[in-house]
Formats: structure tokens, C-alpha cells, sequence
């Protein structure tokens, strides 16, 4: 089956459980997820009813897929998101994003949980751009012509005026919202201190094992972008170890301030 009947079938099997016309698409990443049970009038799904959807075995992703009303927003969000390092293609990794866009997404909101290069823990860095480290791209093989170009323009991936909306909302918040680069790398293991170093020069203000491949596939795909990390630990060199616990346990710190965040945001998207 190719990819366009793919995702062809599984908007069709979502349009028939009632998700019509979401206005955007919400990615959660670890320990993120408490957003989407906020969502009213909701329509859940597990990931494995869903035709052709992946399955997402990390702590901290919940494996459902919630459609419903977000700060006067129809959403459809994703809690729990599926990574490159569990084994799954990098077509199962965006497939979601693909089919928000079959939905109708006019934009999306990618979160993540990730290490702080510039930044210290329970930081929010609002993305500004990315430096893809993984070795891949979603968009190797046969274009999907009806969704966007052989050769998509990554100028502007993070929607500036996204960006600007969302620094708006955290001062009115009182929030302070950090701004830096993400780099995506694959995991499952944590950088070296040696890595953490190269990255540093390179620029990047927080390093991750997410968000690259979908931010890839909804610039390709014309979708609108906001970006932003949850800074839950120093990365490699700047303290003495990392573990997935910490990551869960900053994250469960910072979540109030997180789901105001982007509830504040998606009124004035």
C-alpha cells in the first residue's frame, strides 16, 4: 500500500470517528501529554485502533489521540509522539503529520522534552530554527507531489509570526521564553560531553531526539510550525549524568506553566 492510500484510509477512519476539520495539530512530547486531557468535548482514540498509526513505547507518551476544543481551537493532539530510535521508519514517525494535513491542520504545535546546551532545566526555548543531526530525511523516496515539492525551502520552517505570537502570550503571562536552536540527533543514547561540545559551536541551544523529521515533513507539506523545548536537563559535560527519570520529573515540574503557555497562544493563533 503506498503512502498516500495510507494516509488516505486513516483520515477517512478518523473523519468517520467525528474528527472533522481540526484548526491544528498538537505533538506532546515526554511527560507533555496532561495538555490534551484539557481538551473539551473530546474524541479519544488509542493508537492501536488507528489504521496504519504507530505505536509509542517510551514513559512519558500515553499512546492516544485526542480531537476536540483547545482555548476555542478545534485541535487534534497527539499524546505521545514515535520516535526514530523505538525502530520505527521515519514514515511512521511523520505519518501524523501528514495526515493533519489531509485533515485540513493549518498549522502544528511540536513539543518536546529536551537537553539544555545554553540553557538549565525547566527552561521553555521557543525554537527559532534546527540543525539536523540524524543522518536522515522523511523525504527520501518518491514525492508526494499533492502534498508539497521535491525540493521543500526549510528558510522558514518555525513560522515567524507563530514565533511572535508566542512571545506575546508568555508576557502576558509573565512568562520568560528562551529562544534558541534545537538539534536533532537519533538516539536512544545520550550525547557524549565531546558532541555536547561540537554542538555548542555549531549553535544549537538544546539537543533532542524528536521533532526534526515532523518539522521536515509539515514545512514539505506547507503546514505552519511552533516549536517548543522543555529544557529538562543540562546535556552531556554540563552535570554528571543523564537518566529518562529526570526528563519525566522537570517536565511534571514545569507542565502548569507549559499548558498556560500554549492554551494563551492557540487564542491568538
Amino acid at each position: 500500500m503506498s503512502l498516500l492510500v495510507k494516509i488516505k484510509e486513516t483520515q477517512a477512519f478518523l473523519e468517520a470517528k467525528g474528527m472533522l476539520n481540526p484548526e491544528f495539530g498538537l505533538i506532546l512530547g515526554s511527560g507533555l501529554g496532561s495538555l490534551a486531557e484539557e481538551i473539551e468535548q473530546k474524541i479519544v482514540l488509542d493508537y492501536s485502533d488507528i489504521p496504519n498509526w504507530g505505536q509509542s513505547t517510551v514513559a512519558g507518551h500515553a499512546g492516544k489521540l485526542v480531537y476536540g476544543n483547545l482555548s476555542g481551537r478545534k485541535v487534534l493532539a497527539l499524546q505521545g509522539r514515535f520516535h526514530f530510535y523505538e525502530g520505527n521508519s521515519l514514515e511512521v514517525v511523520t505519518f501524523p503529520v501528514r495526515v493533519m494535513k489531509a485533515l485540513g491542520c493549518q498549522g502544528i504545535v511540536v513539543t518536546n522534552a529536551a537537553g539544555g546546551i545554553g540553557y538549565g532545566p525547566g527552561t521553555l526555548m521557543l525554537i527559532t530554527d534546527h540543525i539536523n543531526m540524524t543522518g536522515n530525511n522523511p523525504l527520501i523516496g518518491a514525492n508526494l507531489d499533492s502534498f508539497g515539492p521535491r525540493f521543500p525551502d526549510m528558510s522558514n520552517a518555525y513560522t515567524k509570526t507563530y514565533r511572535q505570537t508566542a512571545q506575546a502570550a508568555a508576557a502576558k503571562l509573565g512568562l520568560n521564553l528562551s529562544e534558541g536552536v534545537y538539534l536533532g540527533v537519533t538516539g536512544p543514547s545520550y550525547e557524549t560531553p565531546a558532541e555536547i561540545l561540537a554542538f555548542k559551536t555549531l549553535g544549537a541551544g538544546a539537543v533532542g531526539m524528536s521533532t526534526v523529521p515532523e518539522v521536515i515533513v509539515a514545512a514539505h507539506s506547507g503546514l505552519k510550525v511552533l516549536g517548543i523545548s522543555a529544557i529538562t536537563n543540562f546535556a552531556a559535560g554540563f552535570q554528571s549524568e543523564l537518566n529518562h527519570e529526570e526528563v519525566v520529573a522537570v517536565t511534571d515540574q514545569i507542565k502548569h506553566d507549559f499548558k498556560n503557555l500554549i492554551k494563551t497562544i492557540l487564542v491568538e493563533l
